[in-house]
């Protein structure tokens, strides 16, 4: 049989970014991130001009008697002059040579003679002794394959889906150093998608490589709409013609990063500055009150020069501590908010709870003023730079009435946390579903026609008054109640709350599936996301609700001895005192290591993980990155206990699913009776932190399992009759 060829299926920026990796060979990426980014606009300019050209060298329509040399012809179309030294098919034809090098260095020169917006942008790093110059033409020949410029190209956005795959694939790889130039694009979205930068000034004033004012004109783009029901704001369906963008960067291989990003898409980018000193001690645009502020500041930063700006104009709110610029960030933002603007950014959520130096009174003179819109807690592993988590901050001058509802003595907080997919072993983005689900929220909660409630564990708006009581604290965690938080782990198994709940979303979940269903039944018709991202809500609430009843029934039955009898009887054990008939039996005499392998069952079924949330699935990228043979994957049944490494307590968790397999890294334990298992391993996750005797040294993380004190572990069981009894309660 033929084998299947999976890259045809490949999208052309993956194939092209797996080839030039290739060419890379023992190069840093911060060097060759300049050389192929370079190039691949080197190309999209040449194939711009070279379409235009075509056009006027043959001299039909409005382009007769045109010359095709004339530089005045291309600015006319906003299309770069390329000089002939500089064209693509020219560097091409040299590719082999051993000048190819300073032949790229002289055209990157010879382009920007002609194109002032692009002087001291492009870059003239080809001729570098230490350059392979056979790997140099190689990319030459693998860019030269791909059609980047052309009107159909450009209207596929082909050249900016390589570009900006590329800028996340080089901050991948340069992993902390990456931060600096790249945000991931999942949290841009978010970003965009909350504040809608339908039109006016957007600034970013730490603004890397660009990506906040690419995706605030793809917002515009994917949002057409929107200006054919407001034709009378005179909105143009150009989105260029509707956003001005200013930006300031300090690193200027960044800057020029930046530089060539917007050229690329054609957006202004004559009011990005850069300057070495930085928007804190030199600010580019002083003047500037925008309309939007889009942005994601170094986190944590303690060496940004405060101590040189105690007196600055900027602190209205208080002067920050030198020791971390979080708060003379904000305080920068909303510096340079107008009256009617709104900033949303990205900060460490130490930002949220910490009282170091004057952040407290800071925080809390800014939420005094009424000026914190909304707090979005986000997942951890999203960024390439640095593990701490994150958030997001939204902030608006008037939360009175100004096109939106009066809110100004709330605030709407968003715990983000359990959001996020797994793109590669150690990094998540927030999916497309995540994005609408956070911004409809948001968007619900803020505008005058929106259908907001609270939804526990997710989403919570805050009276002003509640943000005091709890010390002006944003953390969103201290006011999105959980479903534990609001019923308690030790449920009263008598009250009506959680019943309620149990009806309330079997009624929203059986509409959604009818109103799915309804739609999926007509072939003509389009079925509704809104009831799709419902759906999924919902399955959310009712899987945290169902934990919290079997963890309840647990704490019930098995920790506290609770039985349908109202008396009952204890003796005294090895372990305390005992109802009645119970036995004493260590892990070891409950289950057995499991030692099956996927080459033991023929096939590989879905593949699982331990986490500190519990067992979860693995998604089918992450899973393929492991590992290349699931041959020696373990296998597990319904009730088995599988054990993970950890630093500091060992992940653990009770497999429910009726078959998975889990990498060789992992220990599986069979109960002799699945009742136990599913018991014991719900014991063991509630007392958590009491089993950090179970690790020792010694694994690649630091620590591994102790199986020999594992076996000795003790719990008290009832008999299989009393088992079977409360089974069936």
């Amino acid at each position: 049989m033929a084998k299947t060829n999976n890259t045809t299926d490949e999208p052309l920026e993956k194939k092209l970014w797996k080839t030039a990796d290739k060419l890379r060979k023992n190069m840093d990426a911060a060097e060759y991130k300049h050389i192929v980014l370079g190039l691949i606009f080197l190309k999209y300019i040449s194939d711009a001009f070279e379409e235009l050209y075509q056009k006027l060298k043959e001299g039909k329509g409005d382009y007769e008697s045109a010359d095709p040399e004339d530089k005045n012809e291309y600015l006319a179309e906003k299309v770069f002059y390329v000089p002939p030294s500089s064209r693509w098919n020219w560097l091409q034809g040299r590719a082999k040579l051993p000048t190819i090098g300073k032949d790229i260095d002289d055209a990157m020169d010879a382009i920007e003679k002609d194109n002032p917006s692009l002087k001291g942008v492009l870059p003239k790093v080809f001729a570098q002794e230490k350059l392979d110059k056979a790997s140099i033409g190689g990319l030459i020949d693998l860019i030269g394959t791909a059609v980047l410029g052309t009107k159909e190209a450009q209207s596929k956005d082909i050249l900016g889906k390589v570009y900006e795959y590329f800028l996340g694939e080089f901050a991948l790889a340069e992993g902390k150093k990456g931060g600096q130039f790249y945000t991931p694009s999942s949290v841009v979205k978010l970003l965009v998608e909350m504040l809608e930068p339908y039109q006016g000034r957007v600034f970013d004033p730490c603004c890397g490589s660009g990506g906040m004012f690419v995706q605030s004109e793809k917002f515009i783009k994917a949002h057409q709409d929107y200006y054919k029901k407001n034709k009378s704001n005179k909105l143009s369906l150009n989105p260029a013609d509707n956003i001005s963008i200013y930006g300031q960067e300090s690193n200027q291989t960044t800057w020029r990063l930046c530089k060539m990003n917007l050229a690329i898409r054609g957006i202004d980018s004559s009011n990005v500055k850069w300057n070495n000193e930085g928007s804190f001690l030199n600010d580019a645009h002083k003047d500037l009150k925008a309309d939007y502020i889009i942005a994601n500041p170094p986190f944590n930063d303690s060496d940004w020069s405060g101590e040189l700006l105690q007196k600055d104009g900027r602190w209205k709110y208080g002067v920050p501590p030198t020791s971390n610029a979080n708060f003379g960030w904000i305080q920068h933002f909303l510096f340079h908010i107008s009256p009617i603007g709104s900033a949303g950014f990205v900060l460490a959520n130490t930002s949220l709870s910490s009282n170091t130096g004057t952040e407290g009174e800071i925080r809390k003179a800014i939420v005094k003023n009424k000026l914190v819109d909304c707090i979005v807690e986000l997942p951890a592993q999203l960024f390439f730079n640095t593990q701490i988590p994150a958030c997001l901050w939204f902030l608006s001058k008037d939360r009175r009435n100004n096109k939106f509802r009066q809110r100004d003595d709330e605030i709407l907080f968003i715990d983000g946390r359990s959001l996020g997919i797994m793109i590669k072993r150690k990094h998540k983005e927030i999916s497309q579903g995540d994005i609408e689900n956070i911004a409809n929220t948001y968007h619900n909660w803020r505008n005058t026609d929106g259908k907001y409630r609270d939804i526990a564990g997710f989403c919570k708006s805050a009276l002003i008054e509640e943000v005091k009581a709890n010390n002006y604290v944003l953390a969103p965690a201290r006011y999105v109640s959980t479903v534990e938080q609001e019923i308690n782990l030790e449920v009263n198994f008598k009250e009506s709350k959680i019943p309620n709940e149990l009806v309330r979303i079997k009624i929203e979940i059986a509409e959604n599936i009818e109103k799915i269903n309804e739609k999926w039944n007509l072939s003509d018709a389009n079925i509704n996301i809104k009831n799709i991202i419902s759906l999924n809500r919902l399955s959310s609430e009712l899987n945290s609700i169902s934990t919290l009843i079997y963890q309840s029934a647990i704490n019930k039955y098995f920790l506290e001895f609770e039985t349908n009898s109202k008396n009952v009887e204890k003796i005294e054990s090895s372990i305390g005192q005992i109802p009645k008939g119970w036995q004493v039996k260590t892990f070891g005499e409950i289950f057995d290591e499991r030692k099956e392998n996927v080459e033991d069952l023929g096939y590989c079924p879905k593949v699982y993980s331990v986490t500190n949330l519990g067992i979860q699935l693995r998604d089918g990228k992450y899973t393929k990155e492991l590992s290349k043979s699931t041959a020696k994957y373990k296998i597990a049944h319904c009730g088995d206990m599988v054990f993970g490494l950890s630093r500091e307590i060992p992940n653990l968790g009770v497999f429910t699913d009726k078959i998975g397999v889990f990498s060789p890294a992992y220990t599986i334990y069979s109960p002799k009776d699945i009742r136990y298992g599913l018991m014991i391993g719900c014991i063991m996750r509630l007392k958590l932190m009491e089993q950090t005797d179970l690790l020792k040294g010694g694994a690649r993380e630091g620590k591994t399992l102790d199986k020999d004190k594992l076996a000795t572990k003790k719990f008290a069981l009832p008999t299989m009759e009393e088992l079977s009894k409360l089974w069936e309660l």
